[in-house]
C-alpha cells in the first residue's frame, strides 16, 4: 500500500518527536539543556561544578543528547564545548506543542477520569 506525501512526513515527525523524547526522559539532561540555555555554551567541567554527578555520568548524559541533535559539541583540544543546538531544539518544541495540542483537546461526549 502506497502512502502518502502527508503520512511519510507525519511518520518522520513521530520518529523525531521519540528521540527527543527519549533524550529527555532524564532529569540530568534537563538539567543540562536548562543550564545550557542559559549560559549559551559551557564545557563538561562547567556542568560538573553545578550537577553533583561524576564526570563520567554527566559525559554519558551530553551524548544522549547530543545524538538526539538537541545539544552540539565543538571541539576545543583538549575539550568539547557544548551549546543546544537551536534548530533542533525549536523543533522539538515545536513538535512536543503539536503533540500536545492534538492529545489534550477536549472530546465531546468523553468524560475524563483520572481512575
Amino acid at each position: 500500500m502506497k502512502r502518502t506525501l502527508e503520512q511519510q512526513v507525519h511518520d518522520e515527525d513521530a520518529e523525531q518527536l521519540a528521540v527527543f523524547a527519549k533524550a529527555l526522559g532524564h532529569p540530568t539532561r534537563i538539567a543540562i539543556l536548562n543550564y545550557l540555555e542559559k549560559q549559551s555554551c559551557c564545557y563538561t567541567g562547567d556542568l560538573v561544578e553545578v550537577i553533583p554527578l561524576a564526570q563520567s555520568t554527566i559525559s554519558q548524559h551530553l551524548k544522549e543528547l547530543k545524538n538526539a541533535g538537541l545539544i552540539q559539541g565543538e571541539l576545543n583540544p583538549p575539550r568539547i564545548k557544548y551549546c543546544v543546538n537551536k534548530e533542533n531544539w525549536k523543533k522539538a518544541k515545536t513538535l512536543f506543542k503539536v503533540f500536545f495540542d492534538q492529545h489534550m483537546e477536549p472530546r465531546a461526549n468523553t468524560r475524563r477520569s483520572l481512575v
